[in-house]
Parts: C-alpha cells; structure tokens; sequence
C-alpha cells in the first residue's frame, strides 16, 4: 500500500465520488481511479462498489479505510513533531470535551492553549462518550476528555484519570417533585437520558436496579446533545441524571437543581482517553496541561462559586 492510494481512498470515502475525491486532492479523476484499482489489485479484495448515488464500501473497504486515517493522522503528527522542533508549531488537534467541562473550565483553557500554541488549528466537540468512540477509533479526533465506560478501557481505549465527580438525579427548579428523597417516587416521571450504545445496561443498573427500581422504559427519551437533554429538563419537565456539577454551572444555575436522594451513586472519573498505544502529540500534551492548570486554580481558589464546585468534584491529580 502506497500513500497516495491511502489518501485517495479516504477522499473517496469523504467525498462520496471519485470526482469529488478529485477535486478534493487537486489530481485527475484518472489518477483517483488508477490508485483505488491499484489498491484492490494489490490486496486482492473488493474494497467499494460504484453505485449511481456514488461509492459504497464494503466490509474491507471499511476496514481498510479505519487503518488508512489512522496512518494518515499519525503522519500529520509527525508533521506537527518536527515543526514543533523547528520552532514552527503548526497541525491541527481534534479534542472532543464533555459537556460539563464546556460549562465550567474550557473557556480558560483554550486561551491558556492558543497562548502557548498559536499556530495550532483548534477543533472541539461537545462530546459524549457515544460521539467520541467512533472519532477516537479512525484517529479524527486526538483525545477525548470524558467518561470511559470500564469495559472499554483494556481494549480499544486506554484513560489516565483526572478527577472524581458526584452525580445525581437532575430536574428543573420548581419540579413538582423537587423534594422527592427516593428515587422510587420517581418511576412515574418522564426521563431523559445519554447513554453510549453499549451502556445501556450499565446506566440501567447504576440509576434504578441496584436500587431495586424498576421503571417502564418507554418512559426515557435517549438525548444525544446537552441542548436536547436541557431542553427535555427545562420544558418538558422530564427527571435526567449526571453530574452534580452541571446544577452550578452556566446556563444551569438557578434553574436546575440537583435532588437528594437517599440512593448513593458511585463517584464517576473523569479522564483524558486515547486509543490505546496511541501517543499524544506535543499539541495535545500542552492542551491537557493547559487543562489540569486551570482545574488545580480553581480548586485553589477562595472564591464562594469555585468552593461551590469542587464540593462535588475531587482531584486525582
């Protein structure tokens, strides 16, 4: 395998067309075509089907394709290594943030990060776990701040862990139910709950059967967005569960409130995920740096909201 037939699978694959993938590369349709038939003849496999929508993948096309960015990514940090030894920092780095540290720390952390790494082109995303598997597995996205389920953590993924935090059960102020002290007056109510494909059971038994409590499922709506979840809270008067932190934070404060419950839920971890064996890049390195200054500022500080927080929240390092 050659790295132009790499990239042009990719372009491909992100184009939907040959010549789209192209235009995308600056090359001849001729020359995408001869790379992806060198590709096939070399491996001997069908990796695509031309249909009149455009290129279908099959399973070793897709294969193919995960590995292919993979190499591609690593190269461009490689790239980014030697500017960076240089003295020319440049790249992109591809973060995916979970939502409540958007709500609390990021701001700070991108102007401590683009003041140290100007050159470096930033991307984020609001990432649940469910958003940052996938991006984590093709190498688009660098590291993932978030929860990573235990199961995960000696396969594909690997976490160093940050933090713990509290949760618990969230509704808006002036619930009906505001006062509730089980969550088992709570099994009447709607819910709206985010959850990665294969943490359904996990969540199920942490919230409500180790509690003995059964609810109708039907009952949940499954949100795949902080703004949905918020919404769904907000106006629609649903019951959710996270972190406890999120009842302090920005747009939140004063308008949900964390209940307390007499059932305990485990404290969560906070952690920076990788692909397991994957090694961060300077760029990276600096972001979690960035990161960890300003948590340890806040946990430092005597100001009445940051003691507020860090009532639910608990360094590991």
């Amino acid at each position: 395998m050659k790295l132009h037939q790499l990239q042009a699978l990719i372009a491909s694959a992100e184009t939907g067309s040959i010549r789209a993938a192209a235009r995308s590369l600056d090359i001849s349709q001729a020359a995408v075509t001869k790379a992806l038939r060198e590709l096939e003849t070399s491996q001997q496999l069908p990796l695509f089907t031309r249909t009149p929508s455009g290129l279908s993948f099959t399973e070793y096309g897709k294969v193919l394709l995960t590995h292919a960015r993979l190499v591609i990514k690593q190269l461009e940090h490689a790239q980014t290594e030697l500017d960076h030894l240089r003295g020319k920092a440049q790249g992109r780095l591809c973060v995916g943030v979970t939502p409540w540290i958007a709500l609390t720390f990021l701001p700070e952390v991108v102007v401590a990060f683009r003041e140290q790494m100007p050159e470096i082109r930033l991307e984020l995303f609001e990432s649940l776990m469910a958003v940052a598997q996938p991006l984590l597995r093709d190498g688009s996205m660098d590291f993932a701040i978030g929860q990573l389920h235990p199961t995960q953590s000696t396969q594909e993924f690997a976490s160093e862990i940050l933090l713990d935090y509290q949760t618990s059960v969230l509704v808006r102020q002036g619930h009906s139910l505001q006062g509730a002290r089980s969550i088992h007056e709570l099994l009447e109510q709607d819910w709206t709950l985010n959850y990665a494909p294969d943490g359904h059971d996990g969540l199920m038994q942490e919230l409500f059967w180790q509690h003995g409590a059964q609810i109708d499922e039907k009952r949940i709506v499954r949100a795949h967005s902080l703004a949905i979840l918020q919404m769904m809270v907000e106006r629609a008067d649903m019951c959710t569960w996270g972190p406890s932190i999120v009842s302090m934070a920005p747009p939140f404060l004063g308008r949900v409130v964390s209940l307390g419950l007499k059932e305990q839920f485990e404290p969560r971890q906070l952690s920076i995920v990788t692909r397991r064996n994957g090694a961060l890049s300077k760029p990276a390195q600096c972001f979690t740096d960035c990161l960890l200054q300003v948590i340890r500022r806040h946990a430092r500080s005597a100001k009445k909201e940051d003691r507020q927080l860090f009532e639910t929240l608990r360094l590991r390092l």
